[in-house]
């Protein structure tokens, strides 16, 4: 069996040196280059939004076109520097924010075939999330890996409770198509649960309500367990938040170079994904 230090590059082997810029900021160059990432995602984005004023892109809309390109260009060629980098690229391809990357650039080659698709390139602007890494807010990451657990642990109770809420607005809903006449707005029971919908929700639209003392009187009701259901999820989601905070773990802020991954514990000196050391 290999040893796993075999899988360790040598520190001046290019690679190394590539992925220390590009996946790393506690380095001066990696600082640097994710810095002048962020500018240039940030005046990208910029770009973008005036390019869809009609005013503005009337006077430069040439010149928008140019700039859109340039910025795919560049973006592609730092995607392309990501993936060889890295031993595994597919692991950082369907990572989190490997998607994320990808999901911005591809906006800009649907457009060659679909007119009107450089309009996703908004898409970018996840890429800024980037910055609580680049400036060493790890607190905050930590407070969204909370987030992340909660979510993921209540999302059978969650699915259960939308599932409810889903029966009672088709019985509600159908209540109200019996209750309320055509003529008031109710005409078929899938309009009836667009209102129970509506109601139950906090939205009132009120583009239909009900006419009839007894649509009243379920309207009433609705909007009461609207005002009551707002506090399920948020109970499921605080109960599970505390939960992640007790049992969560100080994590390193530094990527693997085999697998770019992160989320490493404090304590770690290989990848949890894939066994590589790490180098911290």
């Amino acid at each position: 069996m290999p040893d796993k230090q075999d899988n360790i590059p040598p520190k001046n082997d290019w690679r190394f040196r590539l992925h220390e810029v590009i996946y790393e900021s506690n380095t001066r160059a990696g600082k640097a280059f994710d810095v002048g990432l962020l500018i240039a995602i940030f005046t990208s984005i910029i770009v973008v939004m005036l390019d869809s004023v009609q005013s503005i892109h009337g006077h430069y809309g040439k010149l928008f076109h140019v700039l859109e390109w340039i910025y795919s260009g560049l973006f592609t060629i730092e995607y392309i520097l990501r993936l060889i980098s890295i031993r595994k690229p597919w692991n950082y391809v369907f990572s989190p924010l490997g998607l994320i990357d990808l999901l911005a650039l591809i906006p800009s080659y649907l457009s060659i075939f679909f007119a009107g698709a450089q309009s996703l390139l908004v898409f970018r602007a996840l890429r800024l999330l980037r910055v609580f890494r680049i400036f060493k807010l790890g607190h905050f990451l930590t407070e969204v890996n909370f987030l992340k657990q909660a979510l993921k642990g209540s999302v059978r109770k969650i699915s259960v409770f939308l599932l409810t809420v889903l029966t009672l607005v088709v019985i509600l809903g159908s209540i109200m198509y019996l209750v309320e006449k055509r003529e008031n707005g109710f005409s078929n029971i899938p309009e009836s649960i667009y209102w129970a919908i509506v109601t139950i929700t906090t939205v009132g639209y009120g583009d239909i309500s009900p006419v009839t003392p007894m649509g009243k009187f379920v309207a009433s009701v609705v909007m009461l367990i609207g005002y009551a259901i707002i506090a399920v999820p948020t109970g499921i989601i605080t109960h599970d938040l505390a939960l992640a905070r007790r049992n969560s773990k100080q994590e390193l802020p530094e990527s693997c170079p085999n697998c770019s991954r992160e989320g490493h514990d404090s304590d770690a000196e290989y990848c949890k994904y894939c066994g590589s050391p790490l180098y911290v």
